[in-house]
């Protein structure tokens, strides 16, 4: 029987610390060349809204070692609005019903057979909070204990979730450029971490004083910048055009991901992809070397150094996702699925054929 999962399902089964150790592991595999992930592609094409872009998106990857493969897919309505200063990425829910399209498929390396079909939603962010929490882990000062934060969506939240999963964070310092959307979000932290959340109205005072300083937004310009760093701090992003290019260079170490400097993108013909506008997005910080800059699996199996001293500033920037991810927390959500009776069958013979494809 083929499982499919809601949502919910995968909230109440998938912990961040659980999602912080698997990845942990899995990471192993892939720097040791056992798992491997492909890059994410990104088809572009027009939409009936003349203000958006339709785009197909897919990443996969394999970690044997869990018997698990994974694909997830996402079709989806972009807009690229400017909010405040920043042009920003931003999905519309288009499909009935206001809602999102994103999947994720799971397959058994054992037979090929389809294991669970789920929404990507929750889980796409608790894979991108745990490996940023992997950063906080092997690179920020051991007694690091105070977070600034720039952002309060989506993202946001499992940011603060891993941080204060691998450190004991006493207080956190919070602004996004809408004032409710900001004291809406540090009410919600504050109850769920139970931890001191305080808002505040610039972005400096988030980041001032921090050992921890976290980018966590859907903007593609820069909005971490050199004049902020301080000695000992850690600076983290979850996606590459957030830290401006003098300070990563000021960091004494930093390091990335993966060494793929960006996704596959094909357009059709007359279509802008607003993230590779000069000066935006992917063209951001073309000067540094994504190509050779060591990588968080390499970091955790000792292949590449970290933190030197407390009084060192380290930089991780979460340039790009991988399937692969989404196959390591896969492997978590369907077994104790299975444990706890979670989810509804369907007969896999509906997924599989008996036609050679």
């Amino acid at each position: 029987m083929t499982l499919i999962l809601s949502n919910e399902d995968v909230e109440k089964l998938l912990t961040m610390p659980e999602c912080i150790d698997v990845l942990e592991e899995a990471y192993v595999e892939l720097a040791e060349g056992r798992g491997v992930s492909r890059t994410r592609s990104d088809c572009i094409t027009p939409t009936t809204r003349p203000d958006a872009v339709y785009g197909l998106k897919s990443m996969d990857g394999v970690v044997p070692k869990l018997g698990i493969g994974a694909v997830r897919i996402n079709s989806d309505i972009v807009t690229f609005p400017k909010r405040g200063n920043n042009i920003r990425r931003e999905k519309v829910p288009a499909a009935p019903n206001g809602r999102y399209c994103g999947l994720v498929l799971l397959f058994s390396t054992e037979n090929g057979e389809p294991l669970a079909i789920l929404p990507d939603g929750v889980m796409q962010r608790m894979r991108v909070g745990a490996a940023n929490g992997l950063g906080i882990k092997h690179l920020a000062r051991k007694n690091a204990k105070t977070v600034g934060i720039l952002g309060s969506g989506w993202q946001a939240g499992t940011q603060l979730m891993a941080a204060c999963a691998v450190r004991d964070i006493e207080t956190i310092r919070c602004f996004s450029p809408n004032p409710q959307n900001r004291e809406t979000f540090a009410q919600a932290m504050r109850e769920l971490l139970g931890v001191e959340v305080v808002p505040v109205g610039q972005p400096e005072e988030a980041v001032a004083g921090a050992d921890i300083a976290m980018c966590a937004t859907n903007s593609i310009d820069n909005i971490f910048f050199e004049r902020w760093i301080e000695p000992g701090m850690h600076v983290t992003s979850i996606k590459r055009p957030e830290i401006a290019v003098d300070a990563i260079k000021r960091a004494d170490r930093v390091l990335i991901h993966w060494n793929e400097p960006s996704p596959i993108h094909v357009a059709a013909k007359g279509v802008v992809i607003e993230e590779k506008v000069e000066g935006r997005g992917w063209q951001l910080a073309k000067e540094i070397d994504f190509k050779t800059l060591p990588t968080l699996p390499e970091l955790i199996v000792g292949r590449v150094e970290g933190r030197k001293s407390d009084a060192d500033v380290t930089c991780f920037i979460n340039n790009i996702g991988l399937g692969y991810q989404f196959a390591a927390a896969g492997s978590v959500v369907y077994r104790k699925a299975r444990e706890r009776g979670l989810g509804h069958d369907l007969p896999t013979d509906w997924f599989t054929e008996d036609v050679h494809p």
